[in-house]
């Protein structure tokens, strides 16, 4: 995939990105995480005390898979470092896209305010290597 086809891909509907992250003890750990692009970086939330927070606080190694599970299938892949932020109105904006991503215009400002408290992280996965496929089974 060029890289105008990739940001098309990770922008397309409602997918989410398998976040992978890892342990204390380096054990892998992964989970969904809803998202919006930011220039070339993956923005998310998460709960600071959550694993993934505190896995991402001690080590800001992360990956990330968004795949489309239907034929021809289609997969993009995103290695990097990951930055946190807990600055309230950046945290607003960025919950309020989610929001509006995942659960409509009309619920993306409930959802922006839901998430934009105390304790909140704003992660941005900055791409240091991209995989990507189209058309997987064709």
């Amino acid at each position: 995939m060029t890289p105008d086809e990739i940001h098309a891909f990770l922008s397309h509907g409602t997918r989410t990105a398998k976040l992978a992250t890892s342990g204390p003890g380096g054990q892998p750990h992964v989970m969904p995480v809803w998202f919006v692009l930011d220039g070339e970086e993956l923005v998310f939330t998460t709960w600071g005390a959550s694993v993934k927070g505190r896995n991402l606080r001690r080590d800001p190694r992360a990956a990330v898979i968004v795949d489309e599970e239907v034929a021809p299938y289609a997969f993009v892949h995103i290695r990097g470092h990951v930055t946190l932020s807990e600055d309230l109105e950046e945290l607003l904006r960025f919950a309020t896209a989610i929001g509006g991503r995942y659960m409509g215009a009309d619920r993306a400002g409930e959802f922006g305010r839901r998430n934009a408290v105390p304790g909140e992280l704003l992660v941005r996965l900055r791409p240091e290597r991209v995989i990507a496929a189209a058309d997987v089974a064709g």
